[in-house]
Order: C-alpha cells, then structure tokens, then sequence
C-alpha cells in the first residue's frame, strides 16, 4: 500500500528526517509516535504530498504502486484530491460555510457534480451522526461535531489512505474516544488505510502497529 525508502528532510543545514524507510498495508491503522521535534508531522506530511524530502539522496515513495516523487505538481494534486485524506488537531473548516458545503469541497474540487457531492455528503454526515446538523456552521457545533465533519470531509473521495496528525488532540476525554473507536468503524466498513500521529497513547495502543520516532528515524 505505501512504501518510503531513506526518506530524508533537510531545513537548511537541520536533518530533520535521518533516512526513513516504512512499508504500510492496506487495511492497516498504524500510529507514530515519539517526542515533539522527532519529525512526525514532517514525516506524515512528506507521506501525504504537502511535503516533499529533499531530492540529493536516493528516495522511493509509492502509494498503490504510484511512485509520487515523479508526479509533477497538476498530476500530484490530482493524485491527493482523489487517493489521500486528511484530519488535522484544528479541523481546518471553512467558517462561512455549512458542515454540508464543507463536507462537499473536495468532491467539487474534484469535478464532482455538485448533486453528486451532495448525495454522498449527507450519507456520510447520517453515518457520523450528524444528519441533523448538515446545515449548522462550524461555530454552531461542538468540538466533537467539527472533527466528525473533518472525518466526513476526509473520507468525501472514498480515498485509500486518511493520514491524521494529532486527530484528537483538540477534544475532550469523551469526544477523543469517540473519535478513536470511529477510525476502527471506518477502517472495518471500508477497509482505509489510516496513519495517524498522535501524543494519545490510548489511541496508539489500539493501533494495529505502532511506530516510534526519535530524531528524525523510526527506532521500531
């Protein structure tokens, strides 16, 4: 599903990716975790596309057999738009739009028809328990309520890999265990890979695998 080899990350003269290899299945839940500077985000990033390693070293980095590092930027962005999702800590809503219209954009962005967008929208706010709540803006629902929508938004393409950084790290007790035991429900009915950073060792404890990250390697 997803292969890196000797992933490395220069900012200026600071290493901060020290040749990361990783191989990911499809179906997996897999949580990286480690101290604060040990260059997760940078990894899931670089992993997701936002990001590219520094090209003076020998890379590979493949999903579904698609090696990104030879997309260029148009074909990258579509690549990302119909394969990858993304749950951030902050939900990243868009405020001056509905959890509807919001839910909806990357379907749109994909060419999607916007009956279309719609339609598979509203099914996945009623499967996250949020059919009442499709026509409230994100300041009208509870921390909780605007992570599901970045959960629906997310998984809007019906994408084969949702990469998560610090998905819960903004919520309450109650709300993170929700969310937690969600990526479960989704990785069991539609079988997505999710690769999720997280300082939540309950929810890396409930990965399928756990990597840890210290100074820029994965030491397990």
């Amino acid at each position: 599903m997803i292969v890196a080899k000797n992933i490395h990350k220069f900012y200026g003269d600071l290493e901060v990716l020290k040749g990361v290899n990783l191989t990911i299945n499809k179906g997996e839940i897999v949580a990286i975790v480690g101290p604060s500077g040990a260059g997760k985000t940078t990894l899931l990033q670089i992993l997701g596309t936002l990001d590219k390693p520094t090209d003076n070293t020998i890379e590979e980095l493949l999903i579904n057999n698609h090696n990104l590092l030879e997309l260029k930027d148009k074909s990258l962005s579509k690549f990302r738009n119909q394969h990858i999702g993304f749950i951030f800590q902050f939900h990243q809503l868009l405020p001056e739009f509905t959890a509807l219209e919001n839910v909806c954009i990357p379907a749109l962005i994909g060419n999607t028809s916007k009956r279309e967008a719609e339609t598979k929208a509203k099914e996945l706010l009623d499967f996250l328990g949020l059919s009442d709540r499709i026509n409230h803006k994100p300041n009208e629902l509870s921390g909780g309520e605007q992570q599901r929508v970045a959960v629906a938004r997310a998984l809007i393409n019906n994408p084969d890999v949702i990469f998560a950084d610090e998905p819960s790290g903004n919520l309450d007790s109650s709300s993170a265990k929700k969310l937690h035991e969600l990526f479960f429900t989704l990785r069991d009915k539609f079988n997505q890979t999710f690769i999720i950073v997280t300082h939540n060792q309950e929810l890396a404890n409930m990965a399928d695998r756990k990597l840890e990250m210290k100074d820029g390697k994965i030491i397990n």
